[in-house]
């Protein structure tokens, strides 16, 4: 009884409220963050201008055009197909998805900066969120520019698209790779970025954009094959033409490149990317 009685009198044990809705942590936290910095760089990049997104076409179609009226008052005939806008606009394009993107990337923590002093906001969050805005728009770009040129003129081209989706993935891997090591570089030591404009110069000429690398001497060919653009650009050029041989491409190394930066550029994010932010 004396039990019963004390038991009774105890007051009941209070239990734990429910967290009121608007305290619980947001599901898909990551991708509401990633999401919300594709729409701002959208904002900020193509939407305070006028034309928008019609200058990620009209740039590189600028581009194309000057190659092609260059190159058509010193020979008669492109190096592949018939057309010589063709030619330079499936050279030009995968050269400039990697440019673009090693650009964007290099420069991604110092864009959001402002940003990562939110929690909710993390490093790889802003890389992701340029990656994946920048490689939809420039592969738009990439099949808009030439589907249109298909259209327009007889290029005698036959899309095998394994070899196509192997370049532009390469080309979107290595963009990746390398930004996040000018990244890390341009953070830990802000003289790397003078000195990346000025190594990444000769790249344009080096890559093959304007010529066949198999036309090209042994030993020149033997040192263009340690360019993973060389490979990439080779890949796209047998995605339009199947019948075009280049023995210099290798899978192995194109991705390879690419993926070892990104692996080695994470281990010095992570470790170093709090020391970055205060450059």
């Amino acid at each position: 009884m004396v039990s019963q009685t004390m038991t009774a009198a105890l007051p009941d044990t209070p239990r734990a409220a429910p967290m009121p809705q608007s305290l619980k942590p947001p599901r898909f936290l990551s991708a509401r963050t990633i999401t919300a910095l594709i729409l701002r760089e959208m904002e900020s990049t193509y939407g305070r201008q006028p034309g928008g997104y019609i200058w990620a076409v009209l740039q590189p179609v600028g581009m194309i055009v000057l190659l092609s009226m260059a190159f058509s008052l010193l020979v008669h005939k492109p190096p592949l197909g018939t057309n010589f806008l063709f030619f330079y606009a499936i050279s030009y394009l995968p050269f400039d998805i990697y440019s673009t993107l090693q650009g964007k990337i290099g420069s991604a923590l110092s864009y959001s900066r402002a940003l990562l002093f939110y929690p909710r906001v993390t490093w790889i969050d802003t890389i992701l969120a340029r990656f994946f805005l920048n490689t939809l728009t420039l592969f738009t770009v990439f099949f808009i520019v030439t589907g249109g040129l298909s259209l327009m003129y007889e290029t005698r081209a036959h899309i095998s698209l394994i070899p196509l989706m192997q370049g532009l993935s390469m080309a979107a891997i290595l963009g990746l790779g390398v930004g996040m090591t000018n990244c890390v570089l341009g953070g830990l030591f802000p003289v790397w970025d003078t000195i990346w404009a000025i190594l990444s110069r000769p790249l344009f000429l080096a890559s093959g954009v304007l010529f066949l690398p198999e036309a090209m001497p042994a030993a020149v060919r033997d040192g263009l094959a340690w360019n993973p653009l060389i490979h990439i650009i080779g890949l796209v050029r047998q995605g339009f033409f199947p019948t075009y041989e280049n023995n210099l491409v290798s899978l192995t190394y194109g991705y390879g490149f690419g993926l070892v930066l990104m692996v080695f550029s994470l281990i010095f994010l992570r470790a170093y990317y709090k020391t970055i932010l205060q450059q």
